[in-house]
């Protein structure tokens, strides 16, 4: 077969190349479930045959929702596609009103969930989505239409003619899905990506993947509704490598000893979760065997590529790989060759660490409407560098703007946002996508990124804040005058309230509560801190679970222009609030953030 080119051609290709007896594997009832490829592309059009005997035609659009990865999820996606429909994956964990916004806009004629919880809230705003026909659950749930009675319906191969037909019409430069993502102004924007977008991403990665193609594992529970899991999907079918779907966040650990993966997807908040555990279990020892875990630790923490740090250290670092990262190594599995950390910055400790203990951390960049990798480390041929991110895909042309913005250009970039040509024409200025990060290339050709230009940043997690959004609506709120929410590359969003100090004594005279006439009295007030924890738990219900604000504290003094936390429109000069309030920060997060 030729190079595979729509995203539907992947699991063909690799039919032919890696053909895998477990191509894709999930657990049920704590039993793992395997699926060949060819099982996968038999399944996939029996999907195909009945979304056309259901009226699905070309352009049409079908959601799929499911809380953790799992196979039916591929099953769907490839036979949507090959109907000419592009599928439009929505996160779980957002609000009912998000999902009717999304499947409104995108006109869903179908929609796939994986569980209960999900199901619960796509039918409390079916009536209000006039395009949606018809929801099918990947579970079985009593009284739910379920996902095998499409397959059923699709059993009769009379119409594969049909499929073929369609799958022949669809061009690679063809959309093949909408993916959305948070937007500043609160409404999400649907990214039109392309098979060619996608399927370039996912053939010019897997030259940066150093592993025996055919004959290796991955441990898949970054959220597939993301493009960067999506397309590592298909990476690794292209690459003729088992596809293992972790049971959730909680279970990697055992996943890992499970399945034994050489290959991996993380975000930065995993893997401070697993160094952290380390960490802890180190502090339980005693005697000799603590003090040769953190010599092992400060060892590592001075890490540097390609026998930079010379013979001595070299030496030393052989050592502590014998004695402690053996153990860390066999924690996560044992064969682990690459780990690729994406979506919110990697802290450079992290880096050093677990590449010192030979756990291959590389660090790359993307956005959605990059498809999203626009660079990344690789290990091989000098191309790895602490504190960047990598060097640019083959055929990706990076330009730095006047301003140090990072622009785009290359075959991963969209064709652009659904019914939103002025956005479109907005970020594409000049031919090039405008990312909205600052940036700059070093002289041997890595990417570093230094600053966001825009002001929504990530959590460690990965997931997008838009903290302009969540303060404009805590504002409402009488008893907050002003309040910034913070928490770029923590595990968390929290805030820094300034309260509204002449309401909050107004009411606590009303209800006769004994409140302190200083402002550094009434922020350590019980009552005040109680009372702003309904507000902020209030005005939470508006937003996803990982936007919503777990935990704040009060400043006692007012922000004003005199006293430099505003700028003359009023507008928060966030660096200088953070830095005046660095104590508060340290409170929520940490000494050490």
């Amino acid at each position: 077969m030729n190079e595979p080119k729509r995203l539907f051609d992947f699991p063909y290709y690799q039919l032919e190349k890696y053909p895998q007896e477990k191509a894709l594997n999930t657990k049920y009832d704590g039993i793992w479930k395997a699926t060949s490829t060819q099982e996968y592309i038999d399944k996939a059009n029996a999907i195909s045959r009945a979304l056309i005997r259901m009226g699905v035609n070309a352009n049409d659009k079908v959601a799929l929702i499911s809380t953790t990865n799992r196979t039916e999820w591929n099953i769907c996606d490839i036979g949507i596609m090959q109907t000419g429909a592009q599928d439009v994956p929505i996160y779980p964990t957002i609000s009912e009103e998000e999902y009717e916004y999304v499947l409104n806009h995108s006109e869903c004629v179908y929609c796939f969930v994986s569980d209960k919880e999900v199901l619960d809230k796509v039918m409390k705003i079916k009536n209000n989505v006039p395009s949606l026909k018809d929801v099918f659950t990947f579970d079985e749930i009593k009284g739910a239409k379920n996902w095998s009675e499409v397959l059923e319906k699709g059993k009769d191969e009379s119409n594969q003619d049909e499929v073929d037909k369609r799958k022949d019409a669809i061009d690679e430069n063809d959309v093949a899905t909408l993916i959305y993502t948070s937007g500043t102004t609160g409404k999400p924007k649907g990214v039109m990506l392309s098979h060619k977008n996608i399927g370039s991403n996912a053939k010019f990665s897997a030259e940066r993947l150093p592993i025996d193609l055919g004959k290796s594992s991955s441990l898949s529970f970054l959220p597939v509704c993301h493009v960067y899991e999506r397309m590592l999907h298909y990476m690794y079918q292209y690459c003729g490598v088992e596809l293992y779907f972790a049971e959730s966040l909680d279970t990697i650990s055992a996943n890992l000893q499970e399945v034994k993966p050489e290959v991996m997807t993380a975000v930065p908040r995993v893997l401070e979760k697993v160094y952290d555990k380390i960490y802890a279990k180190g502090g339980e020892l005693s005697g000799i065997k603590k003090k040769l875990f953190f010599w092992a630790i400060d060892l590592g923490l001075k890490y540097e590529p390609y026998g930079e740090n010379g013979w001595w250290y070299e030496t030393q670092l052989s050592l502590a790989n014998k004695l402690i990262f053996s153990k860390w190594r066999k924690a996560l599995g044992g064969n682990l060759k690459a780990i690729a950390s994406g979506s919110a910055p990697l802290q450079p400790r992290l880096a050093r660490i677990f590449n010192a203990a030979q756990i291959p951390v590389m660090e790359g960049y993307g956005l959605t409407e990059t498809s999203p990798v626009v660079s990344v480390n690789d290990m091989r041929n000098k191309g790895f560098k602490i504190g960047t991110v990598g060097k640019p895909l083959r055929e990706t042309e990076i330009k730095i703007a006047e301003d140090g913005e990072i622009l785009v250009k290359g075959p991963q970039v969209m064709v652009g946002y659904y019914k939103n040509d002025e956005e479109t024409e907005k970020v594409m200025e000049g031919g090039y996508f405008h990312t909205g990060d600052i940036g700059e290339i070093d002289s041997e050709g890595f990417l570093k990124i230094t600053d966001r230009k825009k002001e929504m940043f990530k959590t460690s997690g990965g997931k997008y804040i838009a903290p302009q959004l969540i303060e404009n609506i805590m504002k409402q709120s009488r008893f907050i005058e002003n309040i910034m929410v913070i928490g770029e590359g923590e595990k968390m969003p929290a805030a820094l309230i300034q309260p509204d100090f002449e309401f909050i004594k107004d009411w606590g005279a009303k209800k006769g509560r004994n409140i302190p006439t200083d402002l550094k009295e009434i922020v350590k007030n019980q009552a005040v801190i109680d009372r702003i924890q309904q507000e902020v738990d209030f005005y939470n219900e508006h937003f996803g679970q990982w936007e919503k604000v777990k935990k704040f504290e009060l400043t006692p003094d007012v922000w004003s222009i005199e006293d430099g936390q505003l700028t003359p429109t009023m507008k928060m000069k966030r660096k200088v609030i953070k830095a005046q309030y660095k104590d508060l920060y340290e409170k929520i997060y940490g000494p050490n953030s």
